[in-house]
């Protein structure tokens, strides 16, 4: 997004990106969330990838639009694998984190050639409206697993801070978006999100890099607990 608001979002969001990977190496905990890492660097490098070509060809051309839409769709993916890598670490410790990496594949598979078979009875919407309702779809997919990782994590007796704390953070990042998803259908296709998806992007690695920096690896809480009604 071009002006000052998309420079400052984009200043913004890079240096949480990369502060989330300097706490994961200042806390020797890069490693135990690799994929985690891994999406932030990709978001980073695929940042600077787009504002090159907005730069060479221009906001408004084809070249920056697939650009857009295409690395989004990669981004996603790249963040539904994340998520799976916390579903590895919860369900693993009730010893199901095997069927669980199995089922997340179909479920990425059968999201994909969902969304191709509805994109594709129109050729010309194939070219960036896959790559937008792939992500479109994932996001409603990767907010559904979510709520079901955190119904896990509930029943657990006891789990690690950090990973209760990135779960609810994915649940709220997804949330998030697959609101602003809603409204930028219902309204005008891409106009809304122009402004909201910069911001949004920003949230997440707020939210992981907080709690890289606020709690050890070895501090844990009763999850139940954080549901508890007061009375």
């Amino acid at each position: 997004m071009p002006g000052s608001f998309g420079q400052i979002m984009w200043c913004i969001g890079t240096a949480l990106e990369l502060g989330f990977v300097v706490c994961s190496l200042a806390r020797r905990s890069f490693l135990r969330y690799f994929f985690l890492n891994l999406y932030l660097l990709l978001v980073v490098a695929s940042s600077f990838g787009r504002r090159y070509i907005m730069n060479s060809c221009g906001w408004d051309s084809d070249a920056y639009r697939y650009a857009y839409f295409y690395t989004d769709a990669l981004l996603t993916v790249a963040l539904y694998v994340a998520l799976i890598s916390l579903y590895s670490q919860v369900f693993g410790e009730l010893r199901f984190g095997k069927y669980v990496r199995l089922g997340a594949v179909l479920l990425l598979l059968g999201t994909a050639v969902f969304t191709y078979g509805v994109v594709a009875q129109s050729q010309q919407r194939l070219s960036t409206d896959f790559a937008y309702e792939l992500s479109q779809n994932l996001y409603f997919v990767g907010l559904v697993l979510t709520y079901i990782l955190w119904g896990a994590v509930l029943k657990l007796r006891e789990m690690r801070t950090r990973v209760v704390q990135f779960v609810l953070a994915l649940g709220i990042y997804f949330s998030a978006y697959a609101a602003s998803y809603a409204l930028v259908n219902v309204i005008e296709r891409y106009s809304i999100g122009l402004f909201t998806w910069p911001v949004l992007g920003c949230l997440l690695p707020l939210l992981w890099t907080v709690t890289m920096w606020r709690h050890s690896e070895e501090s844990r809480l009763v999850p139940a607990r954080l549901v508890a009604v007061q009375r």
